[in-house]
């Protein structure tokens, strides 16, 4: 849900966002946002007109959220700040929107309808109709004053609050054709603008119908993940299966999922095993094998068998709920590079009101009194500061729901935006680059060994006595290769820093480092010697395996690298990126990892603490962007401290909180196609503010007839709000181009 909750105690400085109905341009989101910021106890807000989204900090001294929502409607617009019945504020938005599109469209009709008639009127040596000027009057009063009556209000609304929108644009240029021909009726002047006026209305209200409508498919990635979660939930309740509303599940609820059905919330499996396609939230697309004691993720779709699962997160809590308000907070939020859109857009209304008093006052002197009243009109309806407002939000919206698809959650629209700069990205070593779970790689036994089946089982049932994740790697590979049976262990020891031993068979039994097989007086084997060597060069931690004083085997364990790790970074060095590890391991196993992910530059023997400051020096010593992918609690300062921090959708929530991008796929190819995706959502900003830029630079001086002394041209006001129509609706089309972009 795009509403977030308050707890309304024991909190500091919160914030919230939520929907807001009833914006027409980015005047009005400015509007809103000013008055939000001067509402007492709000810090700071900002309001996203292509989202439609309100995002504000407050303090204690907002004791009702709704303090925050009235002072949105005391201007005129409708915040919905709280969840009404079972509907969630997205819901009631979405009813609303829906509502709105059909009025504007009644108004589409009715005005365009109208206004074809007035025209006809109003040119009888063109069309043969001939009307009475009262007649003309007749049909335009209700275009003017019920078609065009949001823009009146808008307008009272700003004046109020010392602020000019679009809508004053609009209301001032139509009302001055109405008045203008109004005047002439009554005094019986054959000079009429009422075409004028009744057409740019309806043609404005059909750019905005059809923006509207653009706009809608902006936030398809949000509906989409809104309608993955399951209706209902079979909850065992009493002893008894029974279905209840999602609303209704509660932490500790034991739930039964069979096949096909989604998985309701977030939990653990406590009976019972699966295939489950997490696609729709990760973007994984093979199915994911689950069993006891594995999580479960809510919206995801249980494809074969039937189990039981523990309900851990429900509501807001769930994975799904996390991701939509994520995605939701981005779309939300502002990229840096549309500061220079706001600060001209704030200055924009007011230049042009003194840019069509210029223009009426110099046709005016040097012309005539009809060509100064047209062309004041088609400049204040050729303005456009909508299609800078739309041009780096809508973009935005599409990139970040784009990503969302993909398994890429960004956290906000400065990550989406400085992602394409990147020109170093260090990754940490284990879970990031590496599985992060050791295993075998090799076993190798002396070519003499006799009996090498009981030499298999007396190791698995040594080392089954350990919780030593390398114990456990070993007990896991026997038993991939046959190699379990149950036997008694006698006397077992766990040597910290060394390795196992006990008395299997009645024979004692080590398994450990070489420091271990010395400190015991093992006879060591040159055949195993050299195997292991070969191994260690490769940076692979070492076990010997020593029977009755014996080397009889010898284990190879390393952390695997993971099987796109190498693509990925191919992939980042073909697009100019240079690619570091760091790692707190040492520098021999360091590099033999690197060397494997075909990685060159390398920081090994790096602790914890030290991250966030090697990042930094890299900062300064590259003097450029640096990205720094990780996953555990000890990256979360380096991922604060990198330009760009990616966190591996694996890994924990501190870290997921301290970057910028998170990897819900878990798939380091999706870094590539991050960057990627942020070059392409760049590219469209940028034309998108070039052609709003240059739309307005251009027409708004066509519109005050610049052109008229070279080739007798002059912007008829009818097309200027054509015009005016077609840059917006350009600007959202261009902005879903997005959703076709390879990536």
């Amino acid at each position: 849900m795009w509403y977030v909750h308050v707890p309304w105690k024991d909190r500091g400085d919160m914030k919230t966002s939520f929907p807001i109905i009833g914006m027409h341009c980015a005047s009005c989101a400015r509007l809103i946002e000013k008055k939000l910021k001067k509402t007492p106890g709000v810090t700071d807000a900002m309001v996203n007109y292509g989202s439609e989204q309100a995002s504000v900090d407050f303090d204690e001294k907002i004791s009702d959220i709704k303090t925050i929502g009235k002072a949105v409607e005391d201007i005129g617009y409708k915040a919905i700040t709280q969840q009404e019945s079972e509907k969630t504020p997205e819901q009631i938005k979405e009813e609303a929107k829906k509502r709105e599109l059909g009025d504007l469209k009644v108004k589409v009709v009715v005005s365009s309808i109208l206004s074809v008639f007035i025209v006809l009127g109003s040119f009888p040596e063109w069309f043969g109709v001939s009307m009475s000027p009262y007649v003309l009057l007749l049909l335009t009063t209700p275009v003017q004053f019920w078609a065009a009556w949001g823009f009146y209000q808008a307008t009272w609304s700003g004046l109020k609050n010392r602020a000019a929108s679009m809508d004053t644009l609009i209301a001032i240029g139509t009302s001055a054709a109405f008045g203008y021909s109004l005047l002439n009726v009554l005094t019986q002047k054959p000079t009429l603008y009422f075409d004028t006026a009744s057409v740019i209305i309806a043609l404005i209200l059909l750019g905005r119908f059809l923006e509207a409508k653009a706009k809608a498919h902006t936030s398809d990635a949000i509906k989409k993940l809104l309608h993955l979660q399951a209706k209902t939930a079979r909850v065992i309740r009493d002893g008894k299966e029974v279905d209840v509303p999602i609303e209704e599940v509660k932490v500790g609820d034991t739930i039964r999922v069979r096949p096909g059905e989604k998985v309701p919330v977030d939990g653990k499996i406590t009976d019972g095993s699966s295939n489950i396609d997490e696609s729709m939230v990760t973007g994984e697309s093979m199915p994911v094998d689950k069993k006891v004691g594995d999580p479960v993720i809510g919206a995801t779709i249980n494809k074969t068998g039937t189990f039981l699962f523990l309900a851990t997160k429900v509501g807001s809590d769930t994975m799904l709920a996390q991701i939509v308000t994520m995605v939701a907070q981005a779309q939300s939020s502002r990229a840096p590079i549309a500061r220079l859109a706001d600060v001209i857009s704030s200055y924009f209304v007011p230049i042009v009101l003194m840019l069509a008093a210029a223009t009426f006052v110099i046709w005016y002197d040097f012309g005539s009194f009809s060509a100064a009243f047209t062309n004041m009109i088609a400049v204040l309806i050729i303005a456009c500061p909508c299609a800078l407002g739309l041009a780096t939000p809508t973009a935005i919206m599409v990139g970040t729901g784009r990503g969302a698809e993909r398994g890429i959650l960004i956290k906000d629209a400065q990550a989406l935006e400085i992602a394409h700069k990147t020109k170093v990205a260090v990754f940490d070593k284990t879970g990031t680059l590496t599985r992060g779970e050791p295993k075998v790689t090799n076993i190798a036994f002396m070519d003499n060994l006799e009996k090498v089946d009981e030499v298999k089982a007396a190791i698995a049932a040594l080392e089954k006595n350990s919780e030593h994740p390398l114990s456990k790697a070993v007990v896991g590979y026997i038993g991939e290769i046959g190699g379990i049976r149950e036997i008694g262990v006698k006397n077992f020891a766990a040597i910290e820093g060394f390795g196992v031993k006990g008395i299997v068979n009645d024979l004692p039994v080590l398994i450990g480092n070489k420091k271990l097989m010395e400190k015991e007086g093992v006879t060591s084997s040159t055949e195993l010697n050299k195997k292991a060597e070969m191994w260690m060069n490769e940076g692979k931690t070492l076990a010997f395996v020593a029977i009755n004083k014996k080397s009889v085997a010898a284990i190879a364990i390393a952390d695997t690298i993971k099987t796109e790790a190498k693509e990925m970074v191919d992939g980042l060095k073909r697009m100019g990126v240079a690619v570091w590890m760091i790692t707190g391991d040492n520098e021999a196993t360091a590099r033999a990892i690197a060397r494997q992910a075909g990685i060159e530059n390398v920081m090994a023997g790096v602790l914890p603490q030290e991250k966030a400051e090697k990042i930094k020096e890299l900062k300064n010593d590259k003097k450029s962007v640096v990205a720094f992918a990780g996953d555990g609690i000890n990256d979360a300062p380096a991922l604060a401290a990198a330009d760009v921090g990616i966190a591996m959708g694996t890994g924990t929530d501190v870290a997921i909180e301290s970057a910028g991008v998170t990897l819900l796929n878990r798939d380091l190819g999706s870094i590539v196609t991050t960057i990627r995706l942020s070059r392409a959502t760049l590219s469209i900003i940028k034309q998108n503010l070039f052609w709003a830029f240059a739309y307005n630079v251009i027409l708004i001086p066509v519109a005050m007839g610049v052109l008229y002394p070279i080739t007798g041209w002059l912007l008829n006001p009818a097309l200027a709000a054509f015009a005016m129509a077609a840059s917006s609706i350009s600007v959202v089309g261009n902005s879903l181009r997005l959703k076709g972009v390879k990536i």
